[in-house]
């Protein structure tokens, strides 16, 4: 899990400096800021979904899973995890919004799920290394803006691509080429409407969407 380990750091000291230099910009500085990276994770969320081969699954999946996380209101669970940190760090910024949006940005994508389990197969973190790269910078603009949510989110990534890795040899099998392509796909569009969201332009209730990322995976092996 040494791939996971040096990801899971990267978030937290990238998130520490944006805290370290977000106390010290102005408002208007961190809103621009904001938006110029909200835009960057539309880019990403779109470049991601456009490489779907199978459209009518990814709908599938969305609907499905949509209907799941509703019925088991998974946003609001998200959010109360959220909140519960936010009492722990009162006035420190925007907790629960930063530790759910930013768990799943750096959850989602081919390269979490590739590079825990290349990590986990060959013991080979290479593509982890680099996803660290990505993640750490990244999480020096989210702190810097979002607040000491974004460290909690290191919590989901460590949890998340570890299972994976631990798992590796039992998932394999099920993550063919077209599981994994459509699986990004699907995170691309929840990465895109997070773009949205951080814009502020509307409220989708991203969470409630996360089991489309599982959905997907049964409808492409089905069918």
């Amino acid at each position: 899990m040494i791939g996971t380990v040096v990801n899971t750091i990267s978030i937290l000291v990238g998130g520490g400096l944006g805290l370290l230099i977000g106390s010290r910009l102005k408002d208007r500085y961190k809103k621009t800021a904001l938006q110029g990276l909200s835009l960057a994770v539309l880019l990403i969320g779109m470049n991601m979904a456009l490489q779907t081969e199978e459209i009518i699954l990814v709908i599938f999946s969305l609907l499905l899973g949509g209907l799941i996380g509703e019925f088991f209101k998974i946003e609001t669970r998200l959010k109360e995890v959220g909140n519960l940190f936010a009492r722990m760090f009162e006035g420190q910024g925007r907790i629960a919004e930063a530790f759910v949006q930013c768990s799943l940005i750096y959850c989602v994508g081919a390269m979490a799920i590739m590079g825990a389990l290349q990590d986990g197969l060959m013991n080979d973190p290479s593509v982890l290394y680099a996803k660290s790269l990505l993640d750490g910078f990244s999480s020096i603009a989210f702190a810097s803006t979002l607040g000491p949510g974004v460290l909690l989110s290191a919590v989901s990534v460590f949890l998340y691509q570890g299972l994976i890795t631990i798992l590796a040899s039992f998932l394999q099998p099920l993550l063919t080429d077209a599981v994994v392509t459509e699986m990004t796909a699907t995170g691309g569009l929840l990465i895109f409407a997070i773009g949205l969201n951080l814009l502020e332009i509307t409220e989708i209730k991203v969470g409630n969407l996360l089991p489309a990322l599982f959905v997907i995976v049964g409808l492409v092996l089905l069918f």
